[in-house]
């Protein structure tokens, strides 16, 4: 019986298609392909490189002169930038203690600016880490206000931070956490319009007496913090930091009465003394 030429050409189509993807299968599993000669050829894998992208190099270190000056008690570091985030309350999880000068750089490779000392007026330096970049760490300076410097993350080794001391401005109130739970609260007294209590990011730098039974004699917390408008302060205050410390007319709690420096409760100052160390960060918000 005679095939018709329709059954025939679905015939030779069907054949077509079979072979067509019979070599479409062998040419994904990595065979060979004709090339214009008509000879078989190897396919080449169009695959990414399997090189790594090479790190990014770390910027180096200028050496300092040797005239850089040294952040002293009251004489802070200059050149050197703004805090990018001043009022974060996020959490800083770590800090830096330097066992000799250590020279801040105004940027990751940039120009050093002033050395970080081991002890500041006898109380040894631990400061808070905010940033990390290139092979560089930034970290909160001393004797300034929303500062931050610059340095390689070489012959030093971090330190863990599980306190945070929050001071509200607006509400009068300051918070005590640990690794992001509030452990405590208290309403407090805080810097005149005139003498006003640093905003930003701080840290306790030491602890450190005081005189009088206003104080309830117990010490006090030294912040990192300086006065905003020192001019404006009695000549005996000019050179201090803002600091945290108990007062015992509890009139004054919830007022902007003082020059510049946290009135707590004495019992919430015991709580403090007991359970912060130096380098724990202290933000000052509106």
């Amino acid at each position: 019986m005679p095939i018709s030429r329709t059954r025939l050409s679905l015939t030779l189509t069907a054949i077509a298609l079979v072979v067509a993807v019979l070599v479409g299968i062998r040419l994904t599993r990595g065979g060979t392909e004709p090339d214009e000669s008509g000879l078989a050829q190897p396919i080449v894998s169009a695959a990414a490189p399997t090189s790594a992208t090479p790190p990014a190099t770390v910027p180096p270190a200028a050496k300092p002169p040797t005239d850089l000056p040294v952040i002293a008690y009251a004489k802070g570091p200059r050149g050197l930038p703004a805090d990018p985030d001043p009022t974060s309350v996020v959490p800083i999880t770590e800090a830096l203690r330097p066992t000799e000068r250590t020279a801040l750089y105004d940027a990751p490779g940039g120009h050093p600016r002033a050395y970080l000392p081991p002890r500041i007026s006898g109380l040894v330096v631990v400061v808070p880490i905010v940033a990390r970049q290139n092979g560089w760490a930034a970290v909160l300076t001393p004797s300034s206000n929303r500062t931050i410097g610059w340095l390689p993350e070489t012959g030093w080794s971090p330190e863990p931070v599980r306190d945070q001391i929050i001071v509200s401005l607006g509400k009068r109130r300051m918070t005590w956490l640990r690794e992001g739970a509030e452990q405590d609260r208290w309403t407090v007294a805080i810097g005149t319009d005139k003498t006003p209590t640093p905003h930003g990011r701080t840290f306790v730098l030491g602890r450190t007496g005081t005189s009088g039974a206003v104080y309830a004699g117990l010490d006090a917390l030294v912040l990192g913090s300086v006065p905003e408008e020192p001019e404006k302060l009695a000549p005996s205050l000019r050179a201090a930091h803002t600091g945290i410390h108990a007062w015992t007319n509890t009139s004054a709690f919830g007022r902007d009465v003082s020059n510049g420096c946290v009135r707590t409760p004495a019992a919430g100052m015991r709580t403090l003394l007991a359970q912060v160390d130096p380098g724990t960060p202290v933000v000052v918000t509106a």
